[in-house]
């Protein structure tokens, strides 16, 4: 890199601003951070490529279709976390490392179906990207499409939900039951409904009867007029309940660690696949900032001129 005299020759010259006008072009903190990253530089290779890259995609963004913009997310810290054994992706992270490398998939097919001449550039960096189907597939057996773990993600996950639901619907039915004789002894309202406290289900009584029902007080009203009482006889059935839950989130912890240790050799190329992303990212931000500015591809040759038609300052 050559050095730049005075040190703040890019506030002078607006350059400052642009790296702001191109970070509100990007689609994610992949690409916002390459914009951070620009330097002055005076190699004519690089300058011929980084220009024609971006003509290429200008090219895409005014006569082609369907090139993916969507989920353009950051897994890379995610990715970095799971390299120590042990540890796992949150099911957010999971859904979005899914979502992500769909996305990453849908651009070198996308680049890959164009004719060989037609981008050469942007397809040189397809060099380095390596798409593995097998880790969304293995994805796909676990979440759902709006990413909530499948009750099929494994036999024993499917086998505790089954049992949860029956648990609970054993005492919602119960609850109700407790809370119609309740109500027709005159110690709850005829309007009230099971509420949830504290994870428990519990009959809202009013708190002069609370003694008149067995079971034990949770909660009470902000005025003290209603306590909220777990009816005695559904107390071991929530505890049994409860045991479930923790046992069904036992078993989601399980899954996503098995998970992750399938993938933790795929990491390095994972990650390099998330540096293609925010080359796009970037790239895509100049190319439609070149179009808001009505920007053309410079003519350059590789010794000192210049000369500027119709220039303004961007």
């Amino acid at each position: 890199m050559e050095l730049v005299y005075p040190d703040n020759f890019e506030s002078k010259i607006g350059f400052d601003k642009i790296r702001e006008l191109l970070k509100g072009r990007c689609l994610s903190e992949l690409g916002k951070e390459l914009v951070d990253e620009i330097r002055f530089v005076s190699d004519f290779d690089q300058l011929k490529g980084d220009l024609s890259l971006v003509n290429e995609f200008v090219f895409i963004l005014r006569e082609m279709e369907n090139f993916p913009t969507s989920y353009y997310f950051d897994l890379r810290e995610a990715l970095v976390k799971i390299r120590i054994e042990g540890r796992f992706l949150e099911i957010q992270e999971l859904f979005d490392l899914k979502r992500s490398l769909e996305t990453i998939s849908g651009i070198v097919r996308f680049l890959k179906q164009a004719k060989d001449e037609q981008f050469p550039c942007l397809k040189r960096l397809l060099s380095n990207v390596q798409v593995y189907p097998y880790v969304i597939e293995r994805i796909d057996a676990i979440l759902n499409k709006y990413g909530k773990i499948k009750d099929n993600a494994s036999p024993e996950l499917s086998r505790i939900r089954k049992e949860l639901i029956s648990k609970q619907s054993g005492v919602s039915k119960r609850l109700q039951a407790i809370l119609k004789k309740a109500q027709d002894d005159g110690l709850v309202e005829d309007d009230a409904s099971v509420a949830i406290r504290d994870g428990r289900a519990v009959i809202p009584v009013a708190s002069a009867f609370k003694r008149k029902l067995n079971g034990i007080v949770h909660d009470e009203s902000s005025t003290g007029k209603t306590s909220y009482i777990e009816p005695a006889e559904v107390v071991e059935l929530n505890n049994q309940i409860r045991e479930l839950e923790y046992a069904e989130m036992r078993e989601i912890v399980r899954i996503l660690t098995f998970f992750s240790n399938d993938i933790r050799p795929y990491v390095p190329d994972l990650m390099l696949a998330y540096e293609f992303l925010g080359k796009i990212d970037f790239i895509r931000a100049k190319a439609i900032y070149a179009i808001d500015i009505n920007g053309i591809k410079p003519y350059m040759e590789n010794k000192c001129q210049l000369e500027w038609e119709g220039a303004i300052h961007p």
